[in-house]
């Protein structure tokens, strides 16, 4: 019979946001496939997670991922964690569901939900966010025609961003969206966390002088703010 793969979501940043299923679920599969293994251990050394850590990220090759498959097939239980929150979101997780499905149909994969970066900034902006578009990781180029194309279907959209183009992004976004609200949280749940929350030119005020390093997750409101 085949293993299970369970796809455990990891603290984005607080370690004390580990679910007890996440926590219990670590410690009784029999192989953690880990994006990072340095920072995976850090979570395994913390909650005492005595389990073989094997690496499986963008640049695995396709001899990792049979090797994977191999192991469910052989009725080892698995669990793919990223570097920080849900796997399969923005990173090389839903590669791998995708190769072992395809293979092996059968297989059951598991979600074990926990820490999002995207839901908390979604959860604290204080937007209307019933409904919003989720982009990523924003392309380098040629991101205006896409951000004229999210304009017509006026919805909120939210993103992940770099600390070293967050303000030119936001420049960006002024210049096309004009009058909205914007929220801007960067390092959420870790200690130094911030959050930035108004006009495009209050919070672009208010990024230029904070710190340019660390994750940063940006919500834009749907409508003009009147």
């Amino acid at each position: 019979m085949a293993g299970i793969l369970y796809i455990v979501a990891t603290p984005i940043g607080n370690l004390e946001d580990i679910t007890f299923r996440a926590n219990k679920t670590l410690k009784e599969v029999d192989v953690i496939l880990a994006e990072d293994t340095r920072k995976t251990s850090i979570i395994t050394r913390r909650f005492d997670i005595q389990r073989n850590i094997l690496s499986y990220h963008q640049h695995s090759n396709e001899s990792r991922k049979f090797e994977i498959l191999q192991l469910l097939l052989t009725g080892k239980n698995l669990a793919l964690v990223t570097d920080a929150g849900t796997p399969g979101i923005s990173d090389p997780g839903n590669e791998l569901i995708d190769y072992l499905l395809t293979a092996e149909p059968a297989i059951k994969v598991v979600p074990i939900p926990g820490a999002s970066a995207i839901t908390s900034a979604l959860s604290v902006s204080g937007f209307n966010v019933n409904k919003f578009l989720f982009l990523g990781f924003l392309p380098k180029k040629k991101r205006s025609k896409l951000f004229e194309w999210i304009k017509v279907g006026k919805i909120s959209f939210a993103f992940y961003d770099s600390p070293k183009r967050i303000l030119k992004t936001l420049n960006e976004l002024k210049d096309i969206f004009g009058d909205r609200r914007v929220y801007v949280g960067r390092e959420l749940t870790k200690m130094y966390e911030d959050y930035y929350r108004g006009s495009f030119d209050e919070v672009i005020e208010m990024v230029g002088k904070g710190k340019q390093k660390g994750e940063v997750v940006v919500v834009l409101e749907a409508t003009p703010s009147l």
